[in-house]
C-alpha cells in the first residue's frame, strides 16, 4: 500500500450525526446534532460535504444520500466512558478511558474550593454552573471591585477561571491554572482547567481570545506522540494541542475560530510538506451547541462547507483528509450540554474509488489506528485502520 505524504485530519466539533446506542444513559435519549439541526431550519446547503457522503451517513434534510459519493464514509461509536472534548480527541489518537472524568452540577467542594484560594493566593466568586458569557456579565463587576477570580463550571468535566485582564494579566491567570491542574488529581481529576480572560468595561465585558486549556495527562502514549518520536511532523491547528495534554505536537497554531481555523488549515495545505495536520473547528460547540443557536450552527456549518471547497483541490494525490467529529451537542435539544452520539467518518484522497461505505465503526481509534498505520508506526494502539479498505493502490 502507498504511503500518503500528508494526512490532514478535521473535527467538526460536537457534530454528531445521531444517538449511541447507551445515550438514554446519559439522558441523550433523541439527540441527532446535524440531523435535527437540518430538519429545525428546512435543510443544510452542504454541497461538498454531500459529495463526500455526509448524507449517506445520516438522515440530514438537504443533503442527498443519492449518487456515488467521492469519499469512503461511515459513522464512529464511542467506547470511552463519557461524551466530552478530551475524551473524544484521546480515543481518536488511540487513549480510551474506562471512566467518566468528574462533573459537578452543584459546584465544587467547599474544601476543595478553599484549598484552591490558598494555593493560587486569591478568593473566589460563583462555584456553580455556568455560562462563560453569562456568569461573567453577572458577576464581573464584584470580580473588577474585589479582585476575587470568577470560578465555574458546566455540564463539561470542567474548571474554569475568568479574570478581566487589567485584574489578573494572562500570564499571571496562566500561572493560576497550573496550581489548579495540580491540586485537581485523582477524585478531583477533571478533564481540562481553562482560562477565561475577558476584558472592556462593565455592561460590556467580551471574552478575549487568550484562553488556554490545561489538560489533565492521559493514561497512555498517543499515536501522535509516536510520529514525533519517529521524526513526522504533527501540526496541531486551533485548542486541540491543549486537549491533547500539549503531548504528541511539532507545531502549534491557536487560530481563535472556525474561519480562523480554515485559513490555517488551507495554508498548510499550500505549504505543509509531509505529516500530520490536525485541526479543531470549536465555533460548533462553543458558540452554538452549548448555547442551543441551532440557527447560528447551521450557519456555520454551510460556512465550513464554503471552506471545504477552497480545501479540496489543493490536495495532492498523495494526500488524505479525514472528517470527523468528537461527541454531539445538539441544540435543538432543552439540555446545553455535549450529547452522546454516533461522528462522522470521511475519509477521502484524490482520485480514490467512489462509494465506500465503512459502515459502522467500532470505536473513534479507528482513526488513530489508520494514521499510524500509514506513516509506519508500530505500536499496539487500539482500532482498526481502514488503510486497506479505501484501496489506496501503490
Amino acid at each position: 500500500m502507498k504511503q500518503f505524504m500528508r494526512v490532514f485530519f478535521i473535527v467538526l466539533d460536537a457534530c454528531g450525526v445521531g444517538e449511541l446506542p447507551d445515550a438514554a444513559d446519559y439522558g441523550d435519549g433523541g439527540s441527532a446534532t446535524l440531523p435535527n439541526i437540518a430538519r429545525a431550519v428546512g435543510g443544510l446547503t452542504l454541497p461538498h460535504l454531500e459529495k463526500l457522503g455526509l448524507g449517506k451517513i445520516a438522515d440530514i434534510a438537504g443533503v442527498s444520500p443519492e449518487g456515488a459519493a467521492m469519499a469512503a464514509h461511515g459513522k464512529m461509536n464511542e467506547v470511552s466512558a463519557g461524551k466530552d472534548s478530551t475524551s473524544g480527541h484521546w480515543e481518536h489518537f488511540g487513549v480510551i478511558l474506562d471512566t467518566p472524568f468528574p462533573v459537578y452540577p452543584d459546584g465544587f467542594p467547599d474544601d476543595l474550593i478553599s484549598e484552591f484560594e490558598r494555593r493560587s493566593g486569591y478568593g473566589t466568586i460563583g462555584n456553580e454552573p455556568a455560562s462563560g458569557t453569562e456568569i461573567i456579565a453577572r458577576l464581573g463587576d464584584e470580580h473588577m471591585k474585589t479582585g476575587k477570580l470568577i470560578v465555574y463550571t458546566s455540564a463539561d468535566s470542567v474548571f474554569q477561571i475568568a479574570a478581566h485582564e487589567s485584574i489578573v494579566p494572562p500570564d499571571e491567570l496562566y500561572r493560576i491554572c497550573i496550581t489548579a491542574r495540580e491540586l485537581l488529581t485523582g477524585e478531583h481529576g477533571v478533564g481540562r482547567v481553562i482560562a477565561r480572560p475577558f476584558e472592556g468595561d462593565p455592561g460590556a465585558y467580551i471574552r478575549t481570545a487568550r484562553r488556554k486549556d490545561f489538560s489533565i495527562a492521559p493514561p497512555g502514549p498517543f499515536v501522535t506522540e509516536k510520529l514525533v518520536e519517529k521524526n513526522i511532523e504533527v501540526l496541531a491547528i486551533g485548542k486541540i494541542y491543549d486537549i491533547m495534554a500539549q503531548r504528541g505536537v511539532s507545531q502549534t497554531i491557536k487560530a481563535s475560530g472556525n474561519m480562523a481555523a480554515m485559513d490555517e488549515t488551507i495554508k498548510a495545505a499550500r505549504e505543509f510538506k509531509a505529516g500530520l495536520v490536525m485541526v479543531n473547528l470549536v465555533d460548533f460547540d462553543m458558540l452554538w451547541g452549548h448555547r442551543n443557536d441551532y440557527r447560528g450552527f447551521a450557519v456555520g456549518l454551510e460556512a465550513f462547507d464554503r471552506r471545504l471547497g477552497e480545501l479540496l483541490p489543493l490536495l495532492r494525490v498523495n494526500d488524505l483528509l479525514v472528517i470527523t467529529a468528537d461527541h454531539g451537542c445538539d441544540p435543538t435539544t432543552p439540555s446545553t450540554d455535549h450529547s452522546r452520539e454516533y461522528v462522522p467518518m470521511l475519509v477521502y484522497y484524490p482520485g480514490m474509488e467512489t462509494d465506500i461505505d465503512l459502515g459502522i465503526r467500532k470505536s473513534f481509534a479507528d482513526t488513530g489506528k489508520t494514521i499510524a498505520e500509514n506513516f509506519g508506526i508500530d505500536y499496539p494502539f487500539p482500532g482498526q485502520s481502514v488503510i486497506s479498505e479505501i484501496k489506496h493502490e501503490s
